[in-house]
């Protein structure tokens, strides 16, 4: 597969490069958003261009194959079945000391002020590194809603300058109802704990987290019949009688188990079930051990009986679920960022992703084109030219999302703090979105004299 894409990489190359790119006089409209009309903020104006909307990009098969691949090959990702029994203090230690470094620059809290440094050394001991045993048995747990991965087992907010009050820099992902966890190691406060997730190593405060048998544990995750969050997000029904599972947030490609047995006329928590599907959820008890138990999931929010197939279609219209959303780095505001915004379009279609931008970028089990001072800038552009719809586009520190192309102009949706492009008066301009964002490409300028095409390093392609 990658020979067969380098062979017509090269061919492109040939047959383009003596063809300059072209600049283009963009239009910028009152919003400040480059090349953006209103039309093209509606995801049917994309889907209506493709003559092959609907086509079956990769088949369940080949999307179960990939997954498998990149288990096998992507050292980013954790197999949790494949855990041993025992766990020693070098991994142990490896996993803690790879989130958990100290800080080498300087930090800022909230109000501005310069973090002491005082704080910094106390919230580096709270990892408890000296405390990790020789030897431990592996634990495992279920989270049992939406919860912060960070650093350090603290919530203090950091940033690495004064007037940053978004980046919080010991903010690292987020984990979901349902997501299964390996329990490595607590903090020195007894309040969080270390985990693995099958993508993510880091820690998570311990009230979010109900720790249960493996068995239980591991084979939640396999359960069928099963419903998948479609939509940006859905919620279960509101009920006193059952706290832990009431006005639950599920996020986009959340798998939930159904109770398929459940009597369609028994109350579920007080209400009856005829107008949602009965849903199992882990609930934590209040000595931490997990449980299961029912919940409603409302007919009414968008959630599908499998895995949305993954066609040009689906990436398009579920990224757009996302559309103007905040910017969350690390998953904060209860958002997301780059990384994890394409993640979670893919994952609606059963498709896994690593977490951040830098595994994804060079993630050997996905179709790779790697970009480097060899290409010029001609290259560049005939490859932007030719991308497709969900192809992934690699800058240092970014993902983007090709959602199609005008008059040969790639246009892509991602999650972007702002995005800086040449002004009429030819300075750089910026449009602080903040947020879930639709942009040509190719005007974007990745600082005062080079682009993102030119700054670009890999593509990533979930196609064939």
């Amino acid at each position: 597969m990658r020979l067969l894409l380098s062979l017509t990489t090269a061919l492109l190359f040939s047959a383009v490069a003596a063809q300059p790119s072209t600049a283009r006089d963009w239009p910028i409209p009152a919003h400040g958003v480059i090349g953006v009309e209103d039309a093209q903020l509606d995801p049917a104006f994309w889907v209506e261009r493709l003559a092959d909307a609907d086509r079956v990009v990769l088949d369940r098969d080949a999307i179960a194959a990939q997954n498998a691949r990149l288990q096998r090959l992507d050292r980013s990702m954790h197999d949790l079945d494949a855990l041993p029994a025992t766990l020693n203090r070098e991994q142990v230690g490896g996993w803690v000391s790879g989130i958990s470094r100290h800080p080498t620059k300087p930090l800022f809290d909230e109000r501005g002020q310069p973090v002491p440094a005082a704080t910094i050394d106390d919230t580096v001991a709270d990892a408890n590194l000296d405390a990790i045993p020789a030897q431990q048995s592996t634990r495992y747990g279920l989270v049992v809603h939406r919860a912060d991965l960070r650093a350090f087992p603290t919530r203090l907010r950091v940033f690495t300058s004064s007037d940053d009050h978004d980046i919080d820099r010991f903010q690292e992902s987020a984990l979901f109802p349902g997501d299964p966890v390996a329990i490595v190691h607590e903090s020195r406060d007894g309040q969080w704990w270390f985990v693995v997730s099958p993508r993510y190593a880091a820690w998570i405060e311990k009230r979010h987290v109900a720790m249960g048998k493996a068995a239980d544990v591991l084979g939640y995750t396999r359960k069928a019949p099963y419903r998948i969050v479609t939509g940006a997000m859905a919620h279960t029904l509101y009920t006193p009688e059952e706290p832990g599972v009431s006005d639950l947030q599920l996020d986009m490609g959340v798998r939930v188990p159904v109770l398929a047995d459940w009597p369609a006329d028994k109350p579920v928590n007080g209400q009856h079930p005829y107008t949602s599907y009965v849903i199992e959820l882990p609930v934590r008890n209040d000595d931490g051990s997990l449980r299961f138990a029912p919940a409603l999931l409302p007919r009414r929010d968008a959630t599908a009986d499998q895995y949305l197939t993954l066609s040009k279609r689906h990436v398009i219209e579920q990224g757009f679920r996302f559309l103007g959303e905040r910017y969350g780095w690390g998953h904060g505001y209860n958002a997301r960022d780059c990384s994890g915004f394409v993640s979670e379009v893919y994952r609606s279609m059963g498709v896994q992703l690593p977490r951040n931008t830098s595994d994804q970028a060079v993630s050997p089990a996905l179709n790779r084109l790697a970009l480097g001072e060899k290409d010029s800038r001609d290259q560049r552009v005939a490859i932007a030219r030719e991308l497709q719809v969900g192809d992934l586009v690699y800058i240092p520190g970014h993902v983007m999302m090709v959602i199609g192309q005008i008059d040969g102009e790639p246009y892509v949706i991602h999650d972007t703090t702002g995005l800086s492009y040449r002004g009429r008066d030819g300075n750089i301009a910026r449009a602080r979105t903040n947020g879930v964002t639709v942009s040509p490409l190719l005007p974007l300028m990745f600082n005062a004299t080079q682009t993102y095409i030119d700054r670009a390093t890999n593509i990533q392609r979930i196609r064939p």
